[in-house]
């Protein structure tokens, strides 16, 4: 089949999957999920994405009730069934069906879905030209009201944002702290260059501590690049030499517009394009294998 879908132990058709009305993930937002790419037969970084959506479940007092080593070895032949060599893979844990109260105690058993579809990718020519980005209005939560390190079903603050892109015509919504300090976009972490050097914000504004951001953060020091986590605002970042994005879906995007100010020379820059490549090889070598046959063994070490 194309796309397959692990629903509480069972895998279907894309079109048969369904859960309950009065799960708690639909009713509330109620749950955790994570994103996660496969690279011909391999699977990106699987190990990290299961701890965060543990690490995340832990947080809002959410059991999952598969234990760690059972929810990647469902999500290994939930991709199997799919059939897909490349794919986006959309594990999501709910508190699972309870009542039309806010009571959490009223779901008895968390729902497990592992989703495994066609990934949908920035197009190519936007990695040519680069990206398009604009400011929203909408605020980053703060840490101490729902921290971003959760990746939780609450996500209606980012679709905000990216409504305001929609309507501005831009590709990405950029999104401040209640301080106005640069946090992140509405489904991408931020980074500029400048000075030859590499600065991200930190964690401890609120973003989501990105796999592919860490995954960049440690090329670039591989690469010699001078590269940190620190707290800045957009007058740095219209100033800089270069920015990017990343992310499971747009890996390394290169952003060539910021609130209608050029940055650099309005082309992606050579920084950009390094990791672009170092990240598309380093997902080209390492993964967790998925297939039996015409798949090179994992090579993360």
């Amino acid at each position: 089949m194309s796309g397959a879908v692990y629903v509480n132990g069972r895998i279907c058709k894309k079109e048969e999957a369904t859960v309950s009305v009065y799960d708690h993930g639909f009713l509330y937002g109620d749950g955790v999920f994570e994103g996660i790419r496969v690279y011909d037969g391999r699977i990106f970084k699987l190990e990290e994405h299961i701890a965060r959506l543990y690490e995340s479940a832990h947080h809002i007092l959410l059991e999952v009730p598969l234990p760690p080593a059972a929810m990647k070895d469902a999500i290994i032949e939930t991709v199997r069934a799919s059939g897909l060599r490349d794919a986006y893979i959309r594990p999501v844990v709910s508190r699972g069906p309870g009542d039309l109260g806010l009571d959490p105690r009223r779901c008895r058993t968390a729902t497990v879905v592992i989703i495994v579809d066609a990934v949908r990718l920035y197009p190519q020519e936007a990695y040519e030209r680069g990206l398009r980005i604009v400011t929203a209005t909408v605020r980053r939560p703060a840490p101490d009201t729902l921290n971003g390190r959760i990746k939780s079903l609450n996500y209606l603050n980012n679709v905000l944002a990216r409504i305001e892109a929609n309507q501005a015509g831009a590709d990405e919504a950029l999104m401040l702290t209640r301080e106005g300090y640069v946090c992140e976009c509405s489904a991408d972490n931020v980074f500029l260059v400048t000075g030859g050097a590499l600065w991200t914000p930190a964690a401890h504004l609120g973003l989501l501590r990105g796999i592919t951001r860490d995954a960049v953060l440690l090329l670039a020091g591989e690469q010699g690049l001078a590269a940190e986590e620190r707290v800045f605002t957009l007058h740095d970042l219209y100033t800089a030499g270069e920015c990017f994005l990343t992310g499971t879906g747009a890996e390394v995007a290169p952003v060539v517009e910021v609130d209608g100010r050029r940055i650099g020379d309005g082309r992606p820059g050579p920084i950009t394009h390094r990791l672009n490549a170092a990240f598309r090889e380093l997902t080209r070598r390492t993964g967790t294998p998925v297939f039996t046959q015409g798949v090179v063994k994992d090579e993360r070490g």
